[in-house]
């Protein structure tokens, strides 16, 4: 029997997920934050979005300082209300054993055990809180949680890259120019796949190619302690296979003296879906080309930038 959320189940607890973790701040999620940060479908997150609306556990705000929100604290909200958001309600709504011939007319002999195991279930979510589940993905996230023995996950590759390139420009002028329209990093990302694909080519001229479809969702948040000098970067990116490619990570600024910067990009990089008979030194190389091709396009328009579009 197949226990696992349908897709809008799924979807909401993750948009639900990203909201909590965001619920402290105060802030206000961009719908375009919740793709990069959960993998939620583009085409899906308004509408999940809107679920938790309805059911009451999110608040919406128009607006260039709009977006959503919790409507109240994580512990107050319960795994069954966020379920139940998406899915409905969770309660038998015809006999276990379907609509076909039987010789039972009122009930059947699975009944009373269907309706136990189905209280059960909603008793175990009801019980279980978004806080929880928020602790429990933040530590999983620092490997402080146990992986279960019974997990179904079978974990795609993922490395932990950093790269540093140093720029020509004091630390506040970086500063402010990271803080206008980052638009341009999208280019920056495809230029790092497409640099990546290059390289590959000249390895590996009749292996699978390392690109994208479409353009990258990318999202330049806050971060860090100090957020003028650490800002969150997410990307994700479509792969010509149907999987998808994954940085997560931060951009870091380090005053170097009052002319130079050092600017950093260190966080969790899911490659693009390859065969399994992919050598495992050369999925690295490609990962940290695309990484560095990133960084270094980054680093190049804030050089160049003039003082009009900064």
């Amino acid at each position: 029997m197949d226990m696992t959320l349908s897709k809008r189940g799924d979807y909401v607890v993750r948009s639900a997920l990203c909201l909590a973790r965001a619920y402290e701040s105060g802030d206000y999620r961009k719908i375009r934050e919740v793709v990069a940060e959960m993998d939620v479908p583009q085409t899906f997150a308004s509408q999940i979005l809107a679920d938790l609306v309805r059911a009451g556990i999110a608040d919406s705000k128009a607006g260039k300082a709009g977006g959503y929100r919790l409507a109240r604290d994580p512990m107050d909200v319960s795994l069954l209300q966020i379920v139940e958001a998406g899915e409905g309600p969770l309660r038998s709504e015809r006999c276990a054993l379907g609509e076909g011939p039987c010789r039972w007319e009122k009930v059947c002999p699975l009944h009373e055990t269907w309706s136990e195991a189905t209280a059960s279930l909603r008793r175990t979510l009801s019980e279980t809180s978004l806080a929880d589940i928020v602790k429990r993905d933040e530590d999983l996230e620092r490997s402080d949680h146990a992986v279960p023995l019974d997990s179904h996950r079978h974990g795609s590759l993922t490395l932990e890259l950093v790269d540093w390139v140093q720029i020509e420009l004091p630390t506040a002028v970086v500063c402010q120019r990271l803080q206008r329209n980052e638009s341009w990093i999208t280019k920056a990302v495809k230029a790092g796949y497409s640099d990546a694909e290059g390289l590959r080519c000249t390895i590996d001229q009749g292996g699978t190619a390392w690109s994208i479809a479409g353009s990258p969702v990318v999202v330049l948040g806050r971060g860090g302690t100090n957020t003028e000098r650490e800002r969150q970067l997410i990307w994700e990116a479509g792969g010509r296979q149907g999987a998808s490619s994954r940085f997560e990570g931060s951009l870091i600024l380090r005053e170097i003296d009052d002319e130079r910067t050092e600017l950093r990009l260190a966080g969790k990089f899911r490659p693009p879906l390859l065969p399994a008979s992919t050598d495992r030194a050369l999925t690295e190389r490609l990962s940290r080309a695309t990484l560095r091709t990133t960084l270094r396009e980054i680093a190049k328009v804030l050089e160049n930038r003039t003082e009009r579009s900064a």
